[in-house]
């Protein structure tokens, strides 16, 4: 029997809500079938309208009102998604929250995603530099305790958008605690670098872990096929600097290049957390119709 797809919609029409929509329209298990957002003639509400998908301007009341929805991907700020939250849990309605406001478990799909999903009813993704370099820390954990992990992630300004210029002090804080909490560290520090440089730069994160060195071999096996298991959904995601030993330190690039789906390929920042959340709306979806776990 064929799976019924569930239905989702999308509040927030920026960059990420369009490169969403983009993703989600392929997907074999989930029907975008509403745009919300805040002001008229915005350019996702527009490309929404014309792919055939409704559309409101009342913001997250007007998502309540529409009902009937499964899944709504939030993207658009911390400070909003507090606000939206209690809303859509009180509607019934599983939110993927692609701010850094924290107010579900976090979320790395190649290490907790399923230990989350059928309990949770907010689920927050972190961060794009969380997607990014969690990953990482926890596969060097698997070898040896990390007992402090400093990620640095560099992105062109050009793929900075407002949203995310608003919610730098909550990016560094909430990538921090997922470095702890998900990835493992003792102790963590999340730095974020916006780059003007024209051409733009891909997105590229150096990770400094303070760890059992001598155990380099090891701790690159572990983190090559992390880097393998996140390729599934992020197939931009590749090491630009395999780890090597610096003292008691581990050093580790990665580089992010996005799918281009909307955005240009230099936004892999961007494109590896909406990889990443419709990859958990897919899995909730998949669990949903007695898939096993």
């Amino acid at each position: 029997m064929k799976q019924q797809k569930l239905r989702v919609a999308i509040i927030g029409p920026g960059n990420i809500g369009i490169d969403l929509m983009m993703k989600i329209r392929r997907s074999k298990v989930l029907e975008l079938v509403l745009m919300a957002g805040i002001v008229a003639g915005s350019e996702g509400l527009k490309m929404a309208a014309e792919f055939g998908v409704a559309t409101t301007i009342k913001g997250v009341d007007g998502v309540i009102e529409f009902g009937n929805l499964d899944v709504v991907f939030d993207a658009t700020g911390a400070g909003p998604h507090t606000k939206h939250a209690p809303l859509l849990k009180a509607a019934g309605i599983f939110a993927v929250d692609l701010t850094p406001a924290a107010i579900g478990p976090y979320i790395i799909p190649v290490v907790n995603m399923d230990s989350q999903l059928l309990t949770a009813d907010n689920v927050n993704m972190v961060t794009c530099g969380g997607q990014a370099t969690v990953p990482i820390v926890y596969a060097i954990n698997q070898v040896t305790p990390v007992a402090y992990a400093e990620i640095v992630a560099t992105l062109s300004s050009l793929s900075a958008g407002p949203g995310t210029r608003q919610n730098i002090d909550e990016f560094t804080q909430t990538t921090r605690n997922a470095l702890i909490k998900v990835g493992g560290a003792q102790e963590g520090k999340a730095i974020i670098i916006l780059n003007p440089a024209d051409p733009p730069i891909m997105m590229r994160n150096t990770i400094y872990t303070r760890c059992d060195a001598t155990k380099i071999d090891e701790i690159i096996k572990s983190v090559e096929e992390m880097v393998t298991k996140v390729q599934r959904y992020a197939p931009g995601y590749r090491l630009k600097v395999p780890p090597y030993a610096d003292g008691e330190r581990v050093v580790t690039v990665v580089e992010v290049e996005g799918a281009g789906d909307y955005l240009p390929k230099y936004s892999g920042n961007l494109d590896i957390i909406t990889s990443a959340a419709v990859t958990v709306a897919e899995r909730y979806a998949e669990l949903k119709n007695g898939g096993a776990i």
